[in-house]
């Protein structure tokens, strides 16, 4: 199941992640089991997170994005440089996305 997020939805969601320090980091050895473990368990609790990827090669960063995307159902919301960053809903909802563009102008 791909999440699918609307633009006003991803600005929320990157405007959010502003604020947020990155919660697990992709070392040379790449997406290890125990890393892609340590993902789920971050998506888990905290619903939106930021990944540091090392290495300069951007495809490869790319490819990484879009691997644990997929393998863990997640909806990519950004990706600068060496960050990305990620959501998926969890059973408790920590965060609830706007339903319109007004709505988002509406939050604080």
């Amino acid at each position: 199941m791909k999440i699918e997020l609307s633009t006003f939805e991803r600005t929320y969601l990157k405007g959010l992640a502003h604020q947020i320090s990155p919660v697990v980091m992709i070392g040379n050895s790449g997406l290890t089991e125990s890393v892609m473990r340590e993902i789920a368990i971050s998506l888990d609790a905290h619903e939106l997170i930021k990944i540091r990827v090392q290495g300069d090669d951007r495809n490869a960063r790319v490819a990484l994005y879009e691997q644990i995307c997929n393998d863990l159902d997640a909806a990519p919301v950004q990706h600068i440089g060496k960050l990305l960053v990620l959501w998926r809903p969890s059973d408790k909802q920590r965060i609830v996305l706007p339903k319109s563009k007004k709505a988002l102008k509406a939050m604080p």
